[in-house]
């Protein structure tokens, strides 16, 4: 324990401001996002499977984006203006669901904060990575990656509260989400300054062949296991939904993903801690194992104590896979490039959500809610046997 706090105090000053940005955004999109695919349902009367296909691009377009401003950041040596603008637009998305009278507003709100989070993604990760050393790396992410979750479950617990107050208005709710979405903003602004780009060399384009030759096979190797968990993986919509299916009230709903973040965020920081030490495929076949638990409760859950189950190993596999494959990216990334490699990580990461998240929507619709969890837990059996046959070109721990 008392290791474990030198650490802490260790950390740099930017890990917890950008720490605590990312915990004051996911309370404001959360709020929102627990309760969407229920709005989505129930007041605007969409099919399971728009919902995936909305959840599928909203959160492929956010890490598709990724490269881009991942490239930019690397050409222009300056990270924080553009997780500044990604912030901003995440920000200025939140009221257009209180206002939405269609489908067509979600789904432009949802794109739009999604683009918003793609460009602040890969910049920011490459921020954490700039002002730590090497060997507290997955502690530093794991630390940002525990304040973000502990803003994934208020956000949701905060939506519980005020639906059972305002008797079910999903508006009123998205209303009140605006604040902190602004407020993450100013943080950013006023307490984080940017360290000094120290490289004395001219600016080149990162995505020219020369560069990214320097992104090695081990580099590569890390996101093809990125885009295997995203398949093994679809959007946590589901489980929002599959609540709902097994007839938990509707305003109860969003528990589920309070639920599931707490779990989340106790475990993303020591899980770090381990990452530091330990194998990293090892950590990573054990973390799919877990999910694969989860996926087989979920299928086969018929009451609120089997799905919490389900749920909260789905928050264990979380904590220990996040960070741990952002600490991944980094440690095989030169630093000149380390904005380029989360933005090509996330790339492929956000084809394989697409295809996760229409393929479960999709099996939801046609063969019911069990079959979407036996095909996930399917996936990830592929996924270990993945880990297990192919062996980067060198140590990962």
């Amino acid at each position: 324990m008392q290791k474990s706090f030198g650490t802490l105090r260790r950390m740099p000053r930017g890990v917890w401001v950008l720490g605590m940005v990312s915990m004051l955004m996911d309370i404001s999109s959360e709020m929102i996002h627990s309760l969407l695919p229920l709005f989505l349902v129930t007041s605007l009367g969409v099919s399971v499977f728009v919902v995936g296909v909305i959840e599928g691009i909203a959160e492929s377009t956010a890490l598709i984006t990724k490269v881009f401003s991942g490239v930019l950041s690397d050409y222009l040596g300056r990270r924080k203006g553009l997780a500044l603008l990604g912030y901003g637009l995440g920000a200025l998305s939140k009221p257009v669901f209180a206002m939405a009278t269609g489908a067509g507003w979600v789904i432009a709100a949802r794109f739009a904060d999604r683009i918003g989070k793609g460009i602040r993604g890969a910049p920011r990760d490459a921020l954490v990575a700039d002002v730590t050393p090497p060997e507290l790396r997955g502690a530093a992410f794991g630390l940002r990656q525990s304040l973000d979750t502990i803003g994934a479950f208020t956000g949701p617990l905060l939506a519980v509260g005020l639906m059972l107050l305002w008797q079910n208005d999903f508006r009123a709710v998205f209303w009140v989400a605006v604040v902190p979405g602004f407020a993450a903003v100013a943080v950013l602004f006023f307490g984080l300054n940017e360290p000094a780009d120290r490289s004395c060399q001219q600016r080149t384009n990162p995505l020219q062949r020369a560069s990214l030759r320097k992104l090695g096979t081990a580099y590569w190797w890390v996101v093809g296991v990125g885009a295997i968990f995203m398949l093994a993986r679809f959007s946590e919509a589901f489980l929002v939904l599959r609540a709902q299916d097994l007839g938990v009230p509707l305003a109860l709903v969003p528990l589920v993903m309070v639920a599931m973040n707490v779990v989340y965020a106790a475990c993303a920081y020591p899980f770090g801690k381990l990452a530091d030490r330990v194998s990293h495929q090892k950590l990573l076949t054990l973390s799919l194992l877990v999910l694969v638990a989860a996926d087989v409760i979920l299928a086969l859950s018929t009451n609120w104590g089997a799905l919490l189950v389900g749920v909260a190993l789905w928050g264990v596999h979380m904590g220990m896979s996040q960070g741990l494959l952002a600490a991944m990216v980094a440690d095989h990334a030169p630093a000149e490039l380390r904005g380029t490699a989360y933005g090509f990580f996330n790339l492929v990461s956000g084809i394989a959500m697409l295809i996760s998240s229409v393929l479960a929507g999709l099996l939801w619709d046609v063969w019911g809610a069990s079959t979407t969890f036996w095909a996930g837990a399917g996936f990830c059996i592929f996924a270990i046997v993945a880990l297990c046959i192919k062996k980067p070109t060198k140590s990962l721990a």
